[in-house]
């Protein structure tokens, strides 16, 4: 790579040029930003060197979830708390790892964010090499909180729509940072030898209608008759030929699946079921970023009959269920799902 050339833009060449873009900017959003990245690149290094560092297996515990611990959660919490923590932009932080919210270390009255983040979604895939990342969502603190010292659980309940900046991090072949701010979703490309993300995927656009879905078939029978008929169609297609029908691709890390999708096209789907009819994916640190990135790349984001991006989480390990891709694809399965139910 040519890093004389003009059009060589890093991560932070491009938040600073945001930043110039709205007079009296202070630069607190982009060290919000900023701070995030960082975390992300820490967190690649420890994902990178698990097999040396002995932290790939459990941790011996289980989180609010339910789910066992893995080394690496523990570790990519305790990264994002510090480094969020010290860039002082945020009153409070959620993570997935953790059952209540938490003041961040250097958050005082003047901090005016909260961010609530999974430190390392997919983890129970880490032993077997297989892509796994961070998701976040970042909200302003609400009008009636902000300027206050002590941290409240109001600012984490604001809807999708209040989301200021939402991103995910995917630690695969390479690393890549992929985030939204409400105008268009850019991706980044962890450059090692130099330690900066590099814009490789400019104005990243979901496509209109994408041929691969990707689920749990193993659940099928627990889903309801309109998605029950909606996966149906994807495996039969139109009757026409072989080339109506979907392809399936199901990795189970959910940043893993997503990214496919976003780039590729077509839709990922988390259904409730008869068990969990909630579904198992959390609404404010999943599901609401997931969102947010759809939404501005094109594509649409819902719990089967809500746009997800329009509900609001009563608590903050909220579930929901998630029907994510491609506008036509999820269209689709919406109206299955208006029509059986």
């Amino acid at each position: 790579m040519d890093f004389t050339s003009s059009k060589t833009v890093t991560l932070t060449d491009f938040i600073f040029a945001e930043q110039m873009k709205h007079a009296g900017a202070s630069g607190t959003f982009s060290n919000v930003l900023l701070s995030i990245a960082l975390g992300t690149k820490i967190v690649s290094r420890g994902v990178n060197r698990a097999g040396m560092w002995d932290m790939h297996g459990a941790a011996g515990s289980t989180n609010v979830q339910g789910e066992q611990v893995q080394k690496l959660d523990v570790y990519a919490d305790k990264v994002f708390e510090t480094t969020l923590g010290r860039s002082g932009e945020f009153m409070a932080m959620v993570s997935e790892e953790r059952e209540d919210m938490f003041a961040a270390r250097m958050g005082d009255s003047s901090s005016q964010y909260v961010i609530a983040f999974d430190p390392l979604d997919g983890s129970s895939n880490i032993d077997v090499n297989v892509s796994i990342g961070t998701i976040f969502g970042v909200y302003r603190r609400l009008p009636e909180t902000e300027g206050s010292s002590k941290e409240s659980l109001s600012d984490f309940q604001q809807p999708g729509t209040a989301q200021v900046a939402a991103g995910y991090t995917i630690y695969g072949s390479s690393t890549m940072f992929v985030f939204t701010t409400g105008s268009g979703v850019n991706g980044f490309t962890l450059y090692p030898t130099i330690g900066e993300f590099i814009l490789t995927h400019p104005n990243m656009q979901i496509p209109e209608v994408g041929k691969i879905y990707s689920c749990n078939e193993a659940y099928f029978a627990r889903w309801s008759k309109g998605v029950q008929q909606y996966l149906r169609k994807c495996k039969d297609g139109d009757g026409s030929d072989e080339k109506s029908k979907y392809s399936m691709r199901y990795v189970g890390s959910l940043v893993a699946d997503f990214h496919r999708t976003l780039l590729k096209g077509g839709i990922f789907m988390y259904p409730g079921d008869a068990k969990n009819p909630n579904g198992k994916l959390r609404l404010l640190y999943e599901c609401a970023p997931l969102a947010f990135i759809v939404e501005q790349a094109g594509g649409r984001a819902i719990n089967g009959v809500q746009r997800i991006m329009d509900l609001t989480p009563e608590n903050i390990h909220q579930r929901t269920p998630l029907f994510i891709g491609s506008r036509q694809n999820v269209d689709e399965v919406e109206a299955a799902i208006a029509a059986h139910g």
